[in-house]
């Protein structure tokens, strides 16, 4: 009976371990509007490897500029 449990607590404690460690990943702002735009069928232009992507879906412009320090500026247009 004794082995039945520490097996038992054992198990537990190595599930709940593993569970544990998983990574969170944090999605940044600017992925976040890249996914959003490519969900809403936009379309994507980039420039300069990535410095500067150009999204449009008609209703709405965004434009994400990085810079050589790895600013993000993210300028909106609602063409609505």
């Amino acid at each position: 009976m004794k082995k039945n449990i520490f097996l038992l607590a054992s198990a537990l404690i190595f599930t709940f371990s593993f569970t544990s460690c998983r990574e969170n990943k944090e999605v940044s702002t600017d992925e976040t509007i890249i996914e959003e735009m490519q969900n809403d069928g936009a379309e994507i232009k980039v420039k300069d490897d990535g410095d500067k992507i150009k999204m449009d879906n008609g209703e709405k412009e965004v434009k994400i500029k990085t810079d050589d320090d790895g600013n993000v500026k993210i300028k909106t247009d609602d063409n609505s």
